[in-house]
């Protein structure tokens, strides 16, 4: 242990933010990502989020910033996090098997006009690229956080792909919530 590597690790932190903050591209995907989600449920839909691990924890997170706030007095916001129903995710994992737990969910209660943002550093989370197959056919629209690898499945489905410019698991993660927070800062200043 060292106080080097706590500064390489917040250097390489940065770095990716830096690479993140200067892609225009990137940083229009966002807005253009933000907007849809205020229009979804201006219009009274919903969100739903699903992620395996980290991104599982992600999904409930912003889940929770929509519903209940995030820096501002406002009504409640429909959103799910599709990870958070022990009974329905081993009922699904062990009757249809762990790929189809979010694509169950998505068919039962997913809605045209809804929104499924799908998180996977990989882009590759069978459970969650099924749930995006799922979504497509019922006209619900899809967000995929995932990270610089091109040729994931979730991004050849996706609407909208919000791409950390990174191949880092950590690094990922940390531009998802960098994104979702923003996301949920826009997001909010449409519903005041």
């Amino acid at each position: 242990m060292s106080l080097d590597t706590i500064r390489a690790t917040f250097a390489a932190s940065i770095a990716t933010k830096e690479a993140l903050l200067a892609d225009e591209s990137r940083l229009e995907t966002l807005l253009a990502v933000a907007g849809v989600t205020a229009s979804t449920l201006q219009a009274g839909h919903k969100v739903m989020l699903c992620g395996n691990g980290g991104s599982a924890a992600d999904s409930q997170h912003i889940a929770a910033e929509l519903i209940g706030r995030f820096e501002k007095e406002r009504a409640s916001m429909a959103a799910i996090a599709l990870t958070t129903d022990t009974s329905a995710l081993t009922a699904i994992g062990n009757d249809y098997g762990y790929d189809q737990v979010f694509s169950r969910q998505v068919e039962g209660i997913g809605q045209p006009g809804d929104l499924l943002i799908g998180i996977s550093t990989s882009g590759n989370s069978q459970n969650v690229v099924r749930a995006m197959q799922v979504a497509a056919d019922k006209d619900i629209r899809t967000v995929a956080l995932v990270g610089d690898k091109p040729n994931g499945a979730m991004q050849q489905i996706a609407d909208y792909v919000l791409a950390a410019p990174s191949t880092n698991t950590a690094r990922i993660q940390e531009c998802h919530i960098l994104m979702m927070h923003t996301l949920c800062q826009l997001v909010e200043s449409e519903s005041v």
